[in-house]
């Protein structure tokens, strides 16, 4: 079991720190404006918290900024934040969820989950100017998962090409490589 609630708790710091007049600006995950990250990350928390409650998931499959109202900090802080405390049930982590993707493991879909906090909350944070870091246990935890997965996601195209980094890298470089992110 890993506690997702450092990265939640980070996104919704990066969350609070974004100015609407942002919403337009590009990021690092380079098909998305701030604005569709931002619908990404509240839609992935939602689906990602039904996995592990296990309910049905029922997600948009296209992010787009036109789906955020004038509440959105709010309602994905919400999602965001339940996302977190789902995860931390030990129940949450057995057996195979309902996805709405490919059939994995609940334990790996945790991982998925964590992973979704670190990067995106680094994109976000990199696209609006904001600092961006977390425990080393929950860096250790996302780079034990995505140099791991990454390379044989069951998904072609979820991430770019890996990025070369020093092998000393801190480990938050070393994830942002290996989900092809320029540190």
């Amino acid at each position: 079991m890993i506690d997702l609630k450092p990265a939640c708790q980070r996104m919704i710091d990066v969350l609070d720190g974004i100015a609407d007049e942002r919403l337009t600006g590009p990021t690092p995950c380079t098909e998305y404006t701030v604005g569709d990250l931002i619908d990404h990350v509240g839609e992935a928390a939602r689906g990602l918290t039904a996995v592990a409650r296990k309910e049905p998931v029922d997600v948009r499959a296209e992010a787009s900024a036109a789906h955020l109202g004038d509440g959105w900090r709010a309602a994905v802080t919400r999602h965001v934040r339940s996302l977190g405390e789902a995860w931390d049930d030990p129940a949450a982590w057995a057996g195979m969820g309902p996805a709405a993707g490919p059939e994995l493991p609940n334990r790996l879909w945790g991982r998925i989950a964590l992973t979704e906090m670190v990067v995106h909350g680094w994109d976000l944070a990199q696209a609006t100017g904001q600092p961006f870091d977390l425990p080393g246990e929950t860096l250790r935890a996302c780079l034990d998962h995505v140099a791991e997965f990454v390379p044989k996601a069951p998904v072609e195209g979820l991430w770019g090409p890996a990025v070369e980094v020093p092998a000393d890298a801190p480990l938050l470089d070393r994830i942002l490589a290996v989900t092809g992110r320029t540190p």
